[in-house]
């Protein structure tokens, strides 16, 4: 069993959103797969161009400061950035 080590209890979601880099000029589709007060976890087409700090802009208008905590091929885990 693994530990569990987030601030706040993740919940699963299935829904769309763009990660925003260069002031808006370059965005990656992705879908967010889970999401709490604190992050989420969002599947992308891949990893590949897409930094380690980008703006997430959910299809529901909601807009978060996004820091990655880690990436896999098709998966990065984002904590959401409280300074932004």
């Amino acid at each position: 069993m693994t530990e569990d080590h987030r601030v706040a209890p993740r919940q699963r979601v299935l829904k769309g959103g763009r990660i925003v880099i260069n002031d808006g000029f370059s965005t990656f589709q992705c879908t967010v797969r889970n999401l709490s007060a604190t992050g989420a976890r969002l599947k992308v087409a891949g990893v590949v161009g897409i930094p380690d700090a980008f703006e997430l802009l959910m299809d529901d208008g909601r807009r978060f400061a996004c820091i990655a905590k880690w990436k896999t091929e098709f998966e990065i885990g984002v904590e959401f950035d409280p300074t932004a």
